[in-house]
Protein backbone atom coordinates (compact mmCIF):
# COMPACT_ATOMS: atom_id res chain seq x y z
CA UNK A 1 0.00 0.00 0.00
CA UNK A 2 1.26 3.51 -1.28
CA UNK A 3 0.15 6.48 0.62
CA UNK A 4 0.72 10.43 0.98
CA UNK A 5 0.55 12.90 3.56
CA UNK A 6 -1.21 16.17 3.24
CA UNK A 7 -0.84 18.31 6.41
CA UNK A 8 0.12 22.40 6.81
CA UNK A 9 1.29 21.40 10.48
CA UNK A 10 4.59 20.29 10.34
CA UNK A 11 4.14 18.74 14.08
CA UNK A 12 1.37 16.69 12.36
CA UNK A 13 2.32 15.63 9.40
CA UNK A 14 6.30 14.61 11.15
CA UNK A 15 3.88 12.30 13.83
CA UNK A 16 1.91 10.95 10.43
CA UNK A 17 5.39 9.78 8.95
CA UNK A 18 6.70 8.25 11.96
CA UNK A 19 3.58 6.13 11.89
CA UNK A 20 3.78 5.27 8.34
CA UNK A 21 7.32 4.45 8.79
CA UNK A 22 6.43 1.98 12.14
CA UNK A 23 3.59 0.28 9.92
CA UNK A 24 4.79 -2.65 7.67
CA UNK A 25 2.06 -3.32 4.87
CA UNK A 26 2.75 0.33 4.04
CA UNK A 27 5.36 -0.07 1.37
CA UNK A 28 5.43 3.94 0.56
CA UNK A 29 5.05 7.70 1.31
CA UNK A 30 5.17 10.82 -0.42
CA UNK A 31 4.38 14.20 2.37
CA UNK A 32 3.46 17.77 1.22
CA UNK A 33 2.67 20.26 2.99
CA UNK A 34 -0.11 21.56 1.19
CA UNK A 35 -3.05 20.03 -1.31
CA UNK A 36 -2.15 21.46 -4.18
CA UNK A 37 1.47 20.22 -4.57
CA UNK A 38 -0.06 16.98 -3.70
CA UNK A 39 -2.61 17.18 -6.27
CA UNK A 40 0.00 18.30 -8.82
CA UNK A 41 2.10 14.74 -7.80
CA UNK A 42 -1.32 12.48 -8.05
CA UNK A 43 -1.88 14.28 -11.41
CA UNK A 44 1.71 13.39 -12.38
CA UNK A 45 0.26 9.48 -12.28
CA UNK A 46 4.11 8.43 -11.87
CA UNK A 47 3.71 6.48 -8.62
CA UNK A 48 0.65 4.59 -7.40
CA UNK A 49 -1.63 6.24 -4.35
CA UNK A 50 -3.64 3.82 -2.64
CA UNK A 51 -4.33 5.62 0.53
CA UNK A 52 -4.35 9.82 1.67
CA UNK A 53 -4.02 11.23 4.97
CA UNK A 54 -5.98 14.57 4.41
CA UNK A 55 -5.83 17.38 6.93
CA UNK A 56 -8.84 19.60 6.22
CA UNK A 57 -8.19 23.38 7.54
CA UNK A 58 -5.06 24.66 4.85
CA UNK A 59 -4.13 27.87 3.25
CA UNK A 60 -4.78 28.11 -0.63
CA UNK A 61 -6.69 24.69 -1.25
CA UNK A 62 -8.63 22.94 2.02
CA UNK A 63 -8.88 19.75 2.40
CA UNK A 64 -12.89 19.68 1.32
CA UNK A 65 -11.78 21.44 -1.47
CA UNK A 66 -9.12 19.02 -2.48
CA UNK A 67 -11.47 15.81 -2.31
CA UNK A 68 -13.62 17.38 -4.29
CA UNK A 69 -11.14 17.96 -7.11
CA UNK A 70 -10.20 14.18 -6.92
CA UNK A 71 -13.21 13.52 -8.70
CA UNK A 72 -13.54 9.94 -9.34
CA UNK A 73 -9.90 9.16 -8.67
CA UNK A 74 -9.98 5.62 -7.25
CA UNK A 75 -8.33 6.22 -3.71
CA UNK A 76 -9.17 6.06 -0.15
CA UNK A 77 -9.17 8.68 2.01
CA UNK A 78 -8.37 8.89 6.00
CA UNK A 79 -9.43 12.65 7.39
CA UNK A 80 -7.19 13.89 10.06
CA UNK A 81 -8.20 16.92 11.75
CA UNK A 82 -8.32 19.05 15.04
CA UNK A 83 -11.55 19.48 15.19
CA UNK A 84 -14.85 17.15 14.55
CA UNK A 85 -17.07 19.60 12.68
CA UNK A 86 -15.83 18.95 9.43
CA UNK A 87 -17.42 14.51 9.79
CA UNK A 88 -20.34 15.21 7.59
CA UNK A 89 -18.27 16.71 4.69
CA UNK A 90 -15.98 13.38 4.77
CA UNK A 91 -19.36 11.16 5.35
CA UNK A 92 -20.55 13.52 2.20
CA UNK A 93 -17.10 12.03 0.55
CA UNK A 94 -17.16 8.31 1.75
CA UNK A 95 -13.84 8.47 3.56
CA UNK A 96 -12.56 5.06 4.94
CA UNK A 97 -11.65 6.84 8.72
CA UNK A 98 -11.81 10.27 10.25
CA UNK A 99 -9.07 10.82 12.84
CA UNK A 100 -8.92 13.79 15.43
CA UNK A 101 -5.40 15.29 16.60
CA UNK A 102 -3.64 14.48 18.21
CA UNK A 103 -3.65 10.82 16.72
CA UNK A 104 -2.40 7.95 18.64
CA UNK A 105 -0.16 5.02 16.76
CA UNK A 106 -3.42 2.65 18.18
CA UNK A 107 -5.75 4.74 16.40
CA UNK A 108 -3.76 5.30 13.42
CA UNK A 109 -3.44 1.35 12.93
CA UNK A 110 -6.78 0.68 13.39
CA UNK A 111 -7.70 2.81 10.49
CA UNK A 112 -4.54 1.95 8.15
CA UNK A 113 -6.08 -1.88 8.77
CA UNK A 114 -9.82 -0.90 7.35
CA UNK A 115 -8.26 0.72 4.60
CA UNK A 116 -6.16 -2.27 3.56
CA UNK A 117 -9.00 -4.39 4.43
CA UNK A 118 -11.60 -2.70 2.05
CA UNK A 119 -8.69 -2.08 -0.51
CA UNK A 120 -7.89 -6.39 -0.35
CA UNK A 121 -11.96 -6.69 -0.76
CA UNK A 122 -12.12 -4.81 -4.28
CA UNK A 123 -9.25 -6.90 -5.27
CA UNK A 124 -10.98 -10.02 -3.79
CA UNK A 125 -13.71 -10.90 -6.83
CA UNK A 126 -11.03 -10.60 -10.12
CA UNK A 127 -8.42 -11.99 -7.78
CA UNK A 128 -10.45 -15.67 -7.53
CA UNK A 129 -11.45 -16.04 -10.72
CA UNK A 130 -8.16 -17.94 -11.51
CA UNK A 131 -6.30 -20.72 -10.44
CA UNK A 132 -3.33 -20.14 -11.94
CA UNK A 133 -0.77 -17.74 -14.06
CA UNK A 134 2.15 -18.21 -15.79
CA UNK A 135 5.71 -16.57 -15.25
CA UNK A 136 8.32 -15.31 -18.12
CA UNK A 137 11.56 -17.70 -17.75
CA UNK A 138 13.70 -16.44 -20.25
CA UNK A 139 12.02 -16.98 -23.67
CA UNK A 140 9.49 -20.08 -22.00
CA UNK A 141 5.98 -19.26 -20.27
CA UNK A 142 6.09 -21.70 -17.27
CA UNK A 143 2.27 -22.19 -15.36
CA UNK A 144 2.40 -21.96 -11.88
CA UNK A 145 -0.66 -23.12 -9.62
CA UNK A 146 -1.57 -20.92 -6.95
CA UNK A 147 -1.91 -24.13 -4.19
CA UNK A 148 1.69 -24.86 -5.61
CA UNK A 149 3.35 -21.55 -4.01
CA UNK A 150 4.84 -21.68 -0.60
CA UNK A 151 6.30 -17.90 -0.69
CA UNK A 152 7.70 -15.29 -2.76
CA UNK A 153 10.16 -13.56 -1.35
CA UNK A 154 11.41 -9.96 -2.97
CA UNK A 155 15.33 -9.39 -4.07
CA UNK A 156 15.59 -5.89 -5.10
CA UNK A 157 13.60 -5.35 -8.44
CA UNK A 158 12.89 -8.82 -8.61
CA UNK A 159 10.84 -11.71 -6.68
CA UNK A 160 11.71 -15.26 -5.80
CA UNK A 161 8.77 -17.51 -6.44
CA UNK A 162 9.16 -20.47 -4.07
CA UNK A 163 7.32 -23.33 -4.99
CA UNK A 164 7.45 -27.04 -3.20
CA UNK A 165 9.54 -28.10 -6.03
CA UNK A 166 11.41 -25.41 -7.85
CA UNK A 167 12.06 -21.75 -7.36
CA UNK A 168 11.54 -19.23 -10.19
CA UNK A 169 13.62 -15.44 -9.98
CA UNK A 170 11.18 -12.74 -12.64
CA UNK A 171 11.32 -9.32 -12.51
CA UNK A 172 8.47 -7.97 -10.53
CA UNK A 173 7.69 -6.26 -7.59
CA UNK A 174 6.06 -7.08 -4.25
CA UNK A 175 3.37 -5.10 -4.64
CA UNK A 176 1.98 -5.85 -8.02
CA UNK A 177 2.70 -9.34 -7.35
CA UNK A 178 0.36 -8.92 -4.21
CA UNK A 179 -2.19 -7.14 -6.48
CA UNK A 180 -2.66 -10.31 -8.52
CA UNK A 181 -2.97 -12.62 -6.13
CA UNK A 182 -6.05 -13.93 -4.42
CA UNK A 183 -6.26 -12.54 -0.70
CA UNK A 184 -8.10 -15.87 0.27
CA UNK A 185 -4.90 -17.80 -0.48
CA UNK A 186 -1.79 -15.22 0.31
CA UNK A 187 -1.03 -13.26 3.04
CA UNK A 188 1.54 -10.58 2.91
CA UNK A 189 3.68 -11.13 6.67
CA UNK A 190 6.71 -8.63 5.89
CA UNK A 191 7.52 -5.93 3.15
CA UNK A 192 9.57 -8.19 1.31
CA UNK A 193 7.65 -11.95 2.14
CA UNK A 194 4.36 -12.98 1.22
CA UNK A 195 2.88 -16.75 2.17
CA UNK A 196 0.48 -19.35 1.28
CA UNK A 197 -1.99 -19.51 3.97
CA UNK A 198 -2.41 -23.26 3.80
CA UNK A 199 1.68 -23.53 4.16
CA UNK A 200 1.44 -21.76 7.51
CA UNK A 201 2.60 -24.35 10.43
CA UNK A 202 3.83 -22.36 13.47
CA UNK A 203 3.02 -18.52 13.93
CA UNK A 204 5.94 -17.33 16.75
CA UNK A 205 6.94 -13.67 17.64
CA UNK A 206 8.85 -12.66 15.14
CA UNK A 207 9.06 -15.69 12.71
CA UNK A 208 6.52 -18.13 10.98
CA UNK A 209 7.14 -21.70 9.91
CA UNK A 210 5.96 -22.67 6.55
CA UNK A 211 5.77 -26.65 5.38
CA UNK A 212 8.00 -27.37 2.52
CA UNK A 213 8.95 -30.99 0.79
CA UNK A 214 12.28 -30.49 2.50
CA UNK A 215 10.95 -29.96 6.15
CA UNK A 216 10.20 -26.56 7.34
CA UNK A 217 11.61 -22.84 6.48
CA UNK A 218 11.11 -20.00 8.79
CA UNK A 219 10.57 -16.59 7.60
CA UNK A 220 10.05 -13.70 9.08
CA UNK A 221 6.83 -11.85 10.29
CA UNK A 222 6.64 -8.03 10.82
CA UNK A 223 4.29 -7.56 14.17
CA UNK A 224 1.56 -5.10 12.30
CA UNK A 225 1.48 -8.45 9.74
CA UNK A 226 1.28 -10.72 12.50
CA UNK A 227 -1.48 -8.94 14.50
CA UNK A 228 -3.47 -8.94 11.00
CA UNK A 229 -3.00 -12.63 10.99
CA UNK A 230 -3.68 -13.36 14.38
CA UNK A 231 -7.01 -11.82 13.79
CA UNK A 232 -7.95 -13.60 10.68
CA UNK A 233 -7.21 -16.82 11.61
CA UNK A 234 -9.41 -19.72 13.34
CA UNK A 235 -7.14 -19.55 16.98
CA UNK A 236 -9.20 -21.63 19.83
CA UNK A 237 -9.16 -20.28 22.89
CA UNK A 238 -10.82 -20.06 25.95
Amino acid sequence: MNCIIIDDDKLSRTLLEKFVERTDYIDQYYSFPGAIEAMNFIRKGENKVDLIFLDIEMPDMNGVEFMQSLGDHPVQIIVVSSKEKYALDAIEYDVTDYLLKPVTYFRFLKATEKALSKMKEEMLPASNSKNDFFIRNNSTLIRLCYDDIVWIEALENYIIVNTFNDKFTIHFTMKSVMDQLPTSKFFRIHRSFIVNRSCIEMIKMTTIEVKTKDGYQSLPIGKSYREMLLLEINLLSK
